[in-house]
């Protein structure tokens, strides 16, 4: 698989504050990859600079074998999803897909088979002669993808474009917008700050920190082998130790308990560590447990299926096990 973008040690200075220092990032044809950090991080300013919006003080940004730094954004062969949509409030549903077609001058006829196909597309059909105010949030946002895929570009860039949604909203928008990029096979470079969405919807995540990417891979690379102690604490829940000049990360779901009173014939282990349950959270189908560790007074989250009828009450006493294999070093 080529890449579409190439993003070679590219640098960010905003008069004399260096907001993204030297990066580098290849982008796959056809890929969904997300950029996700904490605000502030830089990724809004990345995304910006491929779309065109911002330049890079230094470096280069290359589309497709094309050096693109001087290039306006209407020359890039790219289109841009925004948060808020930046639909036209005047103009139809489909006057507002058709309005970059006509601005390069395609026949009225082209305009309207191209809209019609990207209605389908999008489940849009039926809403074509209404205004945005006449939509709901997640039609309007449909409506600004159908408008930014019509011309077909080669890469479309989505900043934070579900984050004014509603929660269930937002969930029914994600496998929609992943099953509608697997459709197109267009690039999508998609900006987040949500780990669950990033992790559900990705090919590839680039965890940003600080202007820098900190781990590229896929979302079970990101989430079991974790490269840093940002990357470790900042996608899900993960217990860290530290001690013999090493830190270590363990995720929760790796470790099992069982009480105290249990006797279970030739289930001990020298791995096996005694604790106390400090904390409990009912999530549903299980318990989230916070646990001292009686030797090394470490507190420590598992995830424990609830037990109705013998249920681990706070201020018991637990076994705790897990596989050293399950223990992923931090560099």
């Amino acid at each position: 698989m080529k890449n579409i973008i190439t993003v070679e040690s590219v640098e960010k200075h905003f008069d004399s504050q260096c907001i993204i220092p030297s990066l580098s990032l290849d982008i796959k044809e056809g890929e969904f990859i997300t950029i996700l950090g904490p605000s502030g991080c830089g990724k809004t300013t990345l995304l910006r600079m491929i779309a065109g919006f911002e330049y890079p003080t230094s470096g280069n940004i290359i589309l497709d074998g094309q050096v693109i730094n001087q290039l306006p954004p209407y020359k890039r062969d790219m289109n841009m999803v925004f948060q808020n949509y930046a639909l036209f409030p005047h103009m139809t549903v489909e006057d507002n897909i058709c309005f970059g077609l006509k601005m390069k001058g395609m026949s009225k006829g082209e305009q309207l088979k191209k809209a019609e196909e990207v209605m389908t597309l999008t489940q849009l059909t039926e809403f074509r002669k209404r205004k945005p105010k006449q939509l709901s949030g997640g039609q309007q946002q449909r409506v600004a993808i159908a408008r930014a895929i019509v011309n077909n570009p080669k890469v479309l860039l989505l900043d934070e474009p579900l984050g004014a949604l509603d929660f269930k909203l937002r969930k029914d928008l994600q496998r929609e917008l992943k099953n509608l990029q697997r459709n197109l096979g267009i690039t999508f470079v998609f900006v987040t700050h949500d780990q669950e969405e990033a992790m559900s919807m990705s090919d590839r995540i680039a965890v940003m920190n600080n202007g820098k990417i900190e781990q590229l891979g896929t979302p079970e690379e990101i989430y079991y082998q974790p490269k840093s102690l940002f990357v470790a604490t900042f996608i899900g829940e993960n217990n860290i130790f530290e001690g013999d000049d090493r830190i270590v990360s363990l995720r929760p779901e790796r470790v099992t308990i069982r009480s105290e009173k249990t006797k279970v014939a030739n289930i001990e282990s020298a791995s096996d560590k005694v604790g106390i349950v400090e904390d409990m959270e009912f999530l549903g189908n299980h318990h989230k447990m916070y646990i001292r560790e009686e030797e090394t007074s470490n507190l420590l989250i598992t995830y424990h299926t609830v037990d109705r009828v013998h249920p681990i009450k706070i201020g018991e006493k637990v076994r705790l096990h897990w596989s050293q294999e399950d223990e992923v070093v931090l560099g």
